[in-house]
């Protein structure tokens, strides 16, 4: 994340109200846009297609199969974007760009290997079981795999620093999508579901390419070295944990209550919960910012201090570490801090601005009512990734798996109880298992704040482990040189 540091720290060194607009946008059109173009694209697509003169079953069909795609692209990719990313940090500090290559085709062939064998049989349901025709079914599956190629290869364009180029992808693919929309619709007379259900489809699959040939012009040679990636798999199984169990807490409690009496099943195939699915993604954006703050200022002033910190282990006094550590933590405290007192007041206005504005637009009052908790619930979730990330900095990944599995149980267990509660505390779980992740994480970085000397100078070993046979224990036998010299 180091280039958009860089990039922030120049715009807003003048200090004025309009250097700080400046750089927040360019901080969300580095994190967030791709999400946005999506969503705006589709509400365009919806509009100018006339998406609501549908029946009810043909909204949802279409609803459902775009949340499918994302929730599941997004957990089949899970399991693989750590350990890619800390490879691929290690091979890119090393400067061993001609193992990237290996790297990418290996991860792209066991991340769509593990989505296909997710897709295909879910697939087969909707068509044999829900009676969905073939043409639509496949046309989601595509979709799903293309998104699954999206989320792939953003891993590596993110450790090459070409944020903006990802957001430029997206709102190329989205523009495209859009167009295409009207033309399947309008030129060639298809539904309106099939053709935004296709038009988007080939809108990611033009974001892969674009993403895939940038990832070719950046890494351009092979070295053909597969078995060093798959070792990484194993010497990093943490990293698979701590990620795959962050993002399935993000929507464990989606699946629980897509158990309960408010569900709707569609086509005997899809499950969903309008109510509160609307409800969370409301509660997502409204804590989105946080995400942009953390990065901001995590590229502008923590990253320095790691940095120094870093450098003073490598060849500074022991004073000179103690002095980096101290200022490094610090600044850590401070961070976090921030982002608590920002975010609070940003969450708040944009709370007061939903509950007073999204009725005029048709919002329910059970989503309304829902939505509350767990938009406290995500203050905290996005407050206990910061912990996650800055575990990551200290290499804790003992902390992090657990940090991120206690959010994932706790999540689960917690809202199987709310959903046996009144609407307004349906969120309770999401804020009970944030906040157990969040402690976890904070007490953790005491641990490494206590601990960080042992554990930067006493991990590893001064000699190379081998195979071989083991040397003996006794080096030294007193008795036995003194009898030597008797003689």
């Amino acid at each position: 994340m180091a280039g958009i540091g860089t990039k922030l720290t120049k715009i807003f060194e003048k200090s004025t109200i309009t250097t700080y607009l400046i750089g927040f946008g360019y901080s969300s059109m580095s994190t967030v846009t791709p999400m946005f173009v999506i969503i705006l694209n589709i509400l365009l697509m919806g509009h100018f297609l006339e998406f609501s003169s549908l029946g009810i079953v043909e909204r949802e069909l279409f609803s459902c199969t775009v949340l499918y795609i994302f929730i599941f692209s997004l957990l089949s990719c899970a399991p693989f974007n750590s350990v890619l990313s800390k490879y691929m940090s290690d091979v890119i500090y090393e400067e061993r760009y001609q193992d990237i290559r290996p790297c990418y085709y290996l991860g792209l062939l066991m991340n769509l290997s593990l989505s296909s064998f997710i897709g295909i049989p879910f697939c087969l349901w909707e068509h044999f079981v829900g009676k969905v025709d073939v043409f639509y079914v496949f046309t989601g599956y595509c979709g799903y795999i293309a998104l699954v190629l999206v989320f792939y290869s953003m891993i590596y364009l993110s450790i090459a620093k070409a944020y903006q180029k990802i957001s430029l992808f997206y709102t190329i693919g989205m523009v495209w999508a859009f167009f295409f929309s009207l033309f399947l619709r309008f030129i060639l007379h298809w539904g309106i579901r099939e053709s935004m259900l296709f038009a988007l489809m080939t809108g990611f699959y033009l974001i892969a390419f674009l993403e895939i040939a940038v990832v070719k012009r950046y890494f351009v040679h092979n070295s053909n070295r597969y078995k060093s990636v798959l070792r990484y798999f194993k010497k990093y199984w943490q990293l698979v944990v701590a990620n795959f169990c962050y993002i399935l807490g993000l929507y464990i409690h989606n699946f629980v209550f897509w158990t309960t009496d408010m569900r709707m099943v569609l086509v005997k195939t899809f499950v969903c919960n309008q109510p509160y699915d609307m409800a969370t993604c409301l509660a997502m954006f409204t804590n989105i910012s946080a995400t942009i703050i953390f990065i901001t200022r995590v590229e502008m002033y923590f990253h320095d201090k790691y940095k120094n910190y870093s450098e003073s282990v490598i060849g500074g006094r022991g004073a000179d570490i103690d002095i980096a550590k101290s200022e490094m933590f610090r600044q850590l405290s401070s961070e976090l801090l921030s982002l608590v007192r920002i975010q609070f007041i940003i969450t708040a206005v944009v709370y007061l601005l939903c509950v007073v504005l999204l009725p005029r637009f048709g919002f329910s009052s059970l989503t309304l009512r829902i939505y509350p908790c767990l938009a406290a619930g995500y203050f905290i979730v996005f407050l206990m990734y910061s912990e996650i990330i800055f575990l990551y900095y200290f290499n804790d990944l003992t902390g992090a798996t657990l940090t991120s599995l206690i959010f994932c149980l706790v999540t689960l267990i917690g809202s199987i109880f709310a959903s046996r509660l009144p609407e307004l505390w349906y969120g309770l779980g999401v804020v009970i298992g944030a906040f157990s992740g969040w402690t976890t994480a904070y007490f953790r970085l005491r641990y490494m704040e206590k601990h960080l000397d042992a554990h930067i100078f006493c991990e590893g070993s001064l000699l190379k482990p081998g195979m071989g046979t083991q040397p003996p224990g006794k080096i030294y036998d007193r008795y036995a040189q003194k009898e030597s010299g008797e003689m």
